[in-house]
């Protein structure tokens, strides 16, 4: 695209949505670059703050035949949003951000796509109101929008599945600037169901913007459980792990689970000492608890207590658990204990009582502790290939540790179910690196301040990114599935035949000159 169609396409652009809405250059790298890095620096990122202005931008972009790449919260990793060439633009969804309805006796909520699921859930929590899934851990930045478009999963994930199997209507934008509704909505009616006729919300979610721009999310409203109690465990290996993770999961026993291991686990106590940050944990188990009293217990025998077992554990399930009442948590918690204690060993449960008292924390682990730059890899398995991707993956970096010490590359695993069925298996890669505009950003400035800083380190970058392209291919091999698939993980190369032409279909009806996220999903 030449200077003058960029400079006549950027003043159409401000004519739809104001020049205070419209961002060029270096002063906008945060927004056009992820937490792993940029790609190329867009015409312009622009910022609608309504859904009529979000199609007019994305109707005058593509009658200019302009690429448009779609930002939610910008808490991703996979090139899902960061524009590939110079010649396309880049929607910053973060304006649009109301609370169009909470209608209590129809049990749903309507927000617009880019209303962070920190701030959906501070005013669901005034109302005692809850959705069933409430949020990725980057709740602060990240967007209900971008949790539909990503396949997200924590808060809720143990009771009620992905991110994904909470829409119950969406309202999507076409690049002809049509709104395609769907749920009990498509007859212009309340969207307080998702099933009438196929299931056209389901078609929208997991896309990674690629069929269409999310303008507006309902969800469903439930009241919270006024009851909850957090539980941990240690394992010495990652086949016990596995087994105990595995059976809680087939019961469905939990609100909220996760796992990490003990670098990890290592990691995140590294994290609190830097930011000076033990009053605050303090304050957020109190505010956790049940009770006074057992939030008071829990400090006194289980902060340091915890720092022993982390210290000294392969890896560690947290679980936190909710009831109608401190009878059912206490039942619920009685069959995790006859589940998981065979396999491991019952530990204080300090993490997830911090978890639950500070579910979106702010924005530290986007760095290693001692400031190396991170990148996650995942991949997802049904439960009977666990153990073959584990031995797998224990070969896959014994054949590395020499480069990877040598460049003090590291690594840490997390894990999560999904369903009873799936093992979410994730490699977090931590590198001595400059840091980049997006972390300048959004990691806290004071705790940022006193991170060390590390000079440009091309070598080792070059390596990480290879450890992830060989991760992605080793997970791949053994049928793995993904989410915030983004142009890092592979979608249209290995899906049959007669379902990618029906996705290519349906992109052809909502993006007929493949404008829209170009190369997401490989469409």
């Amino acid at each position: 695209m030449s200077a003058k169609t960029a400079a006549s396409l950027v003043d159409a652009l401000v004519a739809v949505v104001g020049a205070e809405n419209v961002r060029r250059g270096p002063e906008a790298a945060a927004l056009y670059t992820d937490v792993f890095r940029a790609q190329a620096e867009p015409i312009a990122v622009v910022r609608p703050t309504s859904v009529e202005a979000l199609q007019a931008v994305v109707r005058t972009a593509a009658e200019a035949g302009t690429p448009i790449n779609v930002r939610g919260g910008g808490a991703s990793y996979t090139d899902g949003y960061t524009p590939s060439k110079q010649s396309q633009i880049l929607l910053d969804l973060g304006g649009l951000d109301r609370i169009v309805e909470i209608n209590e006796t129809d049990g749903y909520v309507t927000v617009e796509t880019g209303v962070t699921w920190a701030r959906l859930k501070a005013e669901l929590d005034a109302r005692g109101l809850r959705t069933p899934f409430w949020g990725p851990f980057s709740g602060l930045m990240a967007t209900v929008g971008g949790s539909m478009s990503q396949n997200s999963i924590s808060h809720g994930s143990g009771a009620y599945g992905i991110s994904a199997g909470s829409a119950l209507a969406i309202d999507v934008v076409a690049t002809d600037g049509a709104l395609v509704r769907t749920g009990s909505a498509i007859n212009g009616g309340a969207p307080f169901s998702r099933n009438y006729g196929p299931d056209l919300t389901g078609l929208f979610t997991g896309d990674c913007g690629a069929l269409g721009v999310k303008a507006r999310i309902t969800l469903p409203l439930l009241k919270v459980r006024p009851a909850h109690r957090p539980i941990s465990f240690a394992f010495a290996d990652f086949a016990s792990m596995h087994e105990a993770l595995r059976l809680v999961a087939a019961e469905r026993l939990e609100d909220t689970s996760f796992i990490l291991d003990g670098a990890l686990s290592q990691g995140q106590i590294a994290r609190q000492d830097r930011a000076g940050d033990l009053l605050g944990l303090a304050l957020s188990i109190l505010k956790s608890s049940p009770s006074l009293a057992a939030g008071v217990g829990q400090l006194l025998g289980g902060a340091l207590s915890a720092r022993k077992h982390i210290a000294t554990s392969a890896y560690m399930i947290h679980y936190i658990v909710e009831g109608v009442d401190d009878t059912e948590v206490k039942a619920r918690l009685h069959r995790i204990r006859q589940i998981a204690t065979p396999h491991g060993r019952e530990i204080p449960a300090t993490v997830p009582a911090v978890v639950r008292g500070m579910p979106f924390a702010p924005f530290y682990n986007v760095l290693g502790p001692n400031g190396e730059r991170w990148v996650p890899v995942h991949g997802i398995f049904p439960h009977s290939k666990g153990k073959a991707v584990n031995a797998a993956l224990v070969a896959f970096f014994a054949e590395r540790q020499v480069d990877m010490k040598r460049l003090g590359i590291w690594k840490g695993e997390m894990f999560s179910t999904v369903g009873s069925g799936g093992l979410l298996y994730e490699l977090a890669l931590y590198w001595p690196d400059a840091i980049s505009a997006y972390h300048e950003a959004y990691v806290p400035a004071d705790y940022l301040a006193a991170l060390p800083r590390h000079p440009d380190n091309p070598e080792a970058r070059a390596y990480a990114h290879k450890l992830k392209a060989d991760l992605v291919a080793l997970f791949d091999a053994h049928g793995s599935i993904y989410y915030q698939l983004g142009r890092a993980y592979p979608y249209a190369g290995v899906v049959q035949g007669e379902a990618l032409d029906l996705v290519r279909a349906v992109k052809a009806r909502m993006d007929p000159k493949g404008l829209l996220a170009p190369g997401v999903l490989g469409l």
